[in-house]
């Protein structure tokens, strides 16, 4: 039996998922986690499934959002990830935003009970020839020994991309007699009150000194080895964005659309900042959008010019880490076997997916495909039409190799929704301009999310997912 043994490197959001399920279907599986014996650029803890980025798992909107939709196929999978978040969650309006710290300790206790779970605290630089069953989910922060590792069985150079950290705020030093609780357009998860978001107000004259300071603002050097490396557009640092056009930030992260200031309801703001609530307890608050490279010292100088701000304290501030991925389209096969070496696997960001849940849904995926090679059963991938298909068929076989990167999860990546007839208004009118324009979007968001659970389902009852 030792040679059906389930070897899990990373002990992220998919390595996490990929040992609950395998354990789940009866494997023996072995867990292994470099730290808290060697740490990363940017984990503080030893805990599993660590959220070193944002604590939101974004929209979950199951109906008209592919993030949404994503959430719901991993519930039906009794994915852990989503039981830990749903047990951890906290006010973010209609998105799945959660306690960090409670979230990690869900995951660690439930790992760490598992009957079937052995965990082991080191690093590991290469592959045993006896580990007949292996899943590399080790992220974008894969050490530099598993690294050089993977490059020699790859045969490729390894990719690499930067991703930034927004800062935090305590929430006692933010002036409410400035800013608001709202969010955007009033919306909220069910039971929300939708006052979710701080938002911090910014009239023309302010935002443009405040553009004037972040341009001006020192940076980080790079290291030598860092000067080529390209940024995610996802996660674009603010002072990036903010270089390619004065109004850029104002029409992304500090758009002031469908919100409207409790103290000046008459004046419409120039750009808002926003934070959303970090911790259960609401002491600590991220800034939405401000993923940052800016030095420490002249970070919290520039953000104190943000009006209610002005005596803000920061319990984090921002940074930014190197983030590996392999070129997969070139090296995975269908289940996410390396092609010259099918007993190895890769799941989560390695992969070139990107964000929490994405890297959890291949983390489900690749121990569904372990589990059943072990068992000697058959097992195709989920279709195209469904969110877990979607992002597999995409790293796998649909993207082009020589462009490829990181993808978060998106209608785009399913086959296209046949065109419905056109909309009509609730006498029978078709409706016309914008009106016609956002019910055929929503319509079509619809079709998809409608398709894809219906496909989910009969995938999972073909399967018997939901049930190991």
């Amino acid at each position: 039996m030792g040679q059906d043994i389930l070897h899990i490197i990373g002990g992220g959001l998919a390595g996490s998922e990929a040992a609950w399920q395998a354990a789940q279907r009866g494997l023996d599986v072995r867990l292994y986690e470099m730290r808290p014996v060697r740490g990363t650029d940017a984990h503080v803890t030893d805990a599993f499934a660590e959220l070193v980025c944002s604590n939101s798992l974004r929209s979950d909107d199951a109906e008209t959002n592919a993030v949404g939709l994503l959430h719901a196929e991993l519930r039906d999978a009794g994915s852990l990830i989503m039981q830990a978040a749903d047990a951890n969650r906290i006010p973010a309006g209609s998105a799945l935003a959660v306690d960090r710290h409670g979230f990690s300790a869900y995951v660690t206790e439930a790992l760490g009970n598992h009957p079937n779970i052995t965990i082991q605290r080191c690093e590991v630089t290469e592959l045993p020839a006896d580990w007949r069953h292996v899943i590399v989910a080790t992220g974008p922060l894969t050490s530099d020994a598993l690294s050089k590792y993977i490059s020699t069985l790859t045969g490729d150079d390894r990719l690499a991309f930067f991703d930034a950290i927004a800062p935090i705020v305590y929430h006692d030093s933010i002036d409410m007699d400035i800013c608001w609780a709202q969010s955007r357009y009033d919306k909220s998860a069910p039971g929300g009150d939708g006052k979710d978001y701080i938002n911090c107000p910014m009239d023309e004259a302010q935002y443009n000194a405040f553009i004037d300071a972040l341009l001006a603002a020192d940076i980080t050097d790079f290291k030598e080895w860092e000067a080529d490396t390209p940024y995610f557009n996802g996660c674009l640092p603010i002072e990036v964005m903010a270089a390619r056009g004065r109004d850029t930030l104002r029409h992304g992260p500090m758009k002031p659309r469908g919100l409207t200031n409790a103290h000046q309801p008459d004046i419409k703001p120039h750009a808002v900042v926003q934070l959303r609530q970090d911790n259960a307890l609401g002491t600590l608050f991220n800034m939405v959008g401000f993923q940052t490279k800016l030095k420490y010292g002249t970070q919290a100088d520039v953000f104190r010019l943000i009006p209610g701000l002005e005596n803000a304290r920061f319990a984090r501030l921002g940074g930014l880490h190197r983030n590996t991925f392999l070129n997969s389209p070139t090296l995975l096969d269908e289940s996410l076997r390396l092609h010259n070496a099918p007993h190895i696997r890769f799941a989560g960001q390695i992969t070139g997916v990107e964000g929490y849940v994405e890297s959890t849904a291949i983390g489900l995926l690749a121990a569904c495909f372990a589990a059943a090679e072990i068992r000697d059963r058959r097992m195709t991938a989920p279709p195209p039409t469904t969110a877990l298909g979607a992002l597999l068929a995409h790293i796998t076989v649909n993207a082009d190799a020589g462009s490829f990167q990181p993808m978060n999860v998106n209608f785009g990546l399913m086959p296209d929704m046949p065109r419905g007839a056109p909309p009509v208004n609730a006498e029978g009118k078709k409706l016309r301009g914008k009106a016609r324009m956002a019910a055929r979007k929503e319509n079509r968001q619809r079709g998809f999310t409608s398709r894809a659970r219906a496909d989910f389902a009969d995938w999972m009852r073909d399967y018997n997912i939901a049930a190991e």
